[in-house]
């Protein structure tokens, strides 16, 4: 998904702006959950998400989402990630 497109997609279900997440290469975030819904547009590297038992990668033009209190780490590649994140 082209940058644009995601923001005017965010606007139109009611996200707020979003911020610029940038994470270490090879860095991990232990288990945890977030007390909204967020959803995320990959500008560079590689996230992958732990949660309901699978892993999956997300690359730059990839775009995650994450429901309310969902238990979820998240591990990154080795040019580490930085993703624009939403929250509702």
């Amino acid at each position: 998904m082209e940058q644009q497109e995601f923001l005017d997609a965010l606007k139109a279900e009611g996200y707020a702006d979003p911020v610029l997440v940038e994470r270490a290469p090879n860095g991990t975030l232990a288990d945890h959950a977030h007390p909204f819904e967020a959803k995320a547009l990959v500008l560079k590297g590689e996230i992958r998400l732990h949660a309901g038992g699978e892993i999956k990668i997300y690359r730059p033009g990839d775009v995650f989402h994450l429901r309310r209190d969902e238990p979820h780490r998240e591990s990154y590649g080795p040019d580490g990630v930085a993703y624009l994140s939403s929250r509702r």
